[in-house]
Parts: C-alpha cells; structure tokens; sequence
C-alpha cells in the first residue's frame, strides 16, 4: 500500500544545495533576443532585467525538446539554463536556426556556478510576496524566484565560476531535486525528449507559454492544443513507495497494453518512498489504481504485479481555466 505522509514527517526544505544536473547555453549579440524570441515558447523580445522567463523548445510537431530558465546577463548577452542531458542536442539544433542573426550560442556551463535555496536561505534573497520568474542580483549574482515547494520558498542562484556560494545550511542535492519535482514544474530531460506539448507538462499555467508572441517552432500545434479543447494530458504529482525513473509508463490495471502516462521526473522523498511527476490522460488522475511499469516493447502488456502502486497528490498551483 502507497504511504501517505504528513508534513511532519518530512525534514523541513531549508538550505543552500549545489546543482550538478544543469547547465548554462550563452546567447550573446545584438540579435540574441529577437532569435530566442522565435525560437521559444516565451516572449523574449521584451524580457528586461526584473524578469526570467521558463520556455520551452520545441518541434515542428509542438513536441519539447528543452526546457530553459532564461534571463538577462547583460545588455546583448542571455542566459539559458536546463538539463544537461540535452544541452548538446539542444545547442547543435537551436545553432542551425542562427543563420544570419547577430548571435552566438554557446556551451558557458564551465563558466557558471549553480545552486539552489530554499526556505530561509531562499526568503534572505525575496522581498514578500515576490512571484515565481522575478530576477533579482547580489553582487555578481542573478537569483531567480522559482515557484515554492513543500510550502517552502525556493530560487536559483547562478554567478560566476569560483563564486563562493552563499551563506547557509546545507542542503543536499537529492533534496534539492525532490524540491524541484514537488515544486511541480517539470525540467525536460533526455528520457522524455519529443514527448509532450507544453501544456501537457502545465507550462500554460507556470508561466511557460506566451500565446499572444509571434510564431515559433510548433506554435501552431500549442496554440490548437489550446483553443480547441483538444488537450487530454496533463502533469499530476504521484507519491510510490519505491524507486520511480523518468521515462517509465503509468498504466491503470483494465488497460494494461495502452499506457495513460508517462513519469518526467523523479526523486527520493526526504519523508520516505518517492516522488514524481507523471503527464497522463485527465481522465485517469481520479483512479486510485494506478502503477508505473517499464516501458513495453511492442506487443507486451504492463503486468501490475510487476508495477510501481502511485498515489495522485494535489498540485501546488491552479491550472489556468483561461489563457
């Protein structure tokens, strides 16, 4: 049977923990904007010095094939930071679309430092009531208010390589990434590339998407996902008592050759058992029956003895009714 845990038993969210798992691609020139303006899912054209943006990069068919923080390094110079898993992929492809625009892509990961905080090491870098993709600078830092987990404040913290970090609890990096999936904002990685529409991943509703910017890879397809009432998935955070992995597929026991979902992203909870956040069919986040299986090959059937039993949490956050 899937535990359930209570908030008091789990250690409280609160410390500074290094990041490993992303890195940084660097848009410099006088054109960097206006070419990520049109190659992303976020308006970019108009972002200044107050704000980050959460985008994605997608296919001709809508599909992601990143996900980015961006923000702001300077006059002509923008950051970009997601997975490292699909930070080579991802420069190669975005590099193809450069043509004659006055900008450079580049791999700037060895020039950064990486880290997240959250609760009272996260509140020292926030005035109240400060909103998720708010940016903010500490010396040569940039903090970027992420959206709260565990109902804990949280933001990344990025500076120059050699940087010391700031001053704080440690936090470790395991906890940092059951933040990150308990925030309930996915990170893109390389099992689930070319997999969903943003919306299938709630980007609509945490600041992930423009619909009113120009045109991009894919826009088309989002927007019809959008205005035509043709979405069926959607990201629901699920608690298991064993080791969940992205890119595994949730089935529910009367469709056992047809998978419903499929698990982003994973982490040990600090409480005990694991946390993950699966996009799956609307219609099956009621059930109570659900399970995680390994990817079938064809002609197999998921076998639910064989399964990972989930149990659907609540999001932290409304999804938008209305764009």
């Amino acid at each position: 049977m899937t535990q359930t845990l209570t908030t008091s038993s789990v250690p409280a969210l609160d410390g500074i923990a290094p990041i490993s798992q992303l890195g940084v691609i660097r848009a410099v020139g006088e054109d960097a904007a206006s070419f990520l303006h049109g190659q992303l899912t976020q308006d970019f054209a108009l972002l200044d010095a107050r704000h980050a943006r959460l985008a994605a990069f997608c296919s001709a068919k809508g599909r992601m094939l990143a996900s980015f923080i961006g923000f702001r390094h300077g006059t002509d110079e923008i950051l970009l930071v997601c997975d490292r898993s699909l930070l080579a992929p991802t420069l190669k492809r975005l590099s193809m679309f450069v043509l004659r625009a006055k900008c450079r892509l580049s791999d700037a990961t060895a020039d950064f430092a990486l880290h997240g905080l959250a609760g009272s090491a996260a509140e020292a870098f926030l005035a109240a009531g400060t909103a998720p993709w708010t940016r903010t600078t500490e010396a040569d830092a940039t903090v970027v208010a992420l959206y709260p987990a565990a109902g804990r404040s949280r933001v990344l913290w990025v500076a120059p390589a050699g940087t010391p970090a700031p001053q704080g609890p440690a936090l470790s990096e395991a906890q940092w990434q059951w933040s990150e999936v308990q925030s309930a904002v996915a990170t893109l990685s390389a099992p689930v590339v070319d997999a969903f529409v943003p919306q299938m991943l709630n980007y609509e509703s945490v600041g992930g998407v423009n619909f009113k910017k120009g045109c991009y890879p894919g826009q088309e397809v989002v927007a019809r996902s959008q205005f035509r009432g043709t979405l069926k998935r959607r990201a629901y955070l699920v608690h298991a008592d064993q080791p969940l992995a992205a890119g595994q597929e949730v089935f529910a026991p009367d469709e056992p050759e047809q998978a419903t979902g499929t698990v982003v992203q994973a982490a040990a909870a600090p409480g005990g058992g694991w946390d993950a956040l699966v996009s799956m069919q609307i219609a099956s986040a009621s059930r109570n029956d659900l399970f995680a299986h390994a990817k079938l090959a064809e002609g197999q059937s998921a076998d639910v003895t064989q399964g990972v039993a989930l149990q659907v949490l609540p999001l932290p956050y409304a999804l938008l009714d209305d764009i």
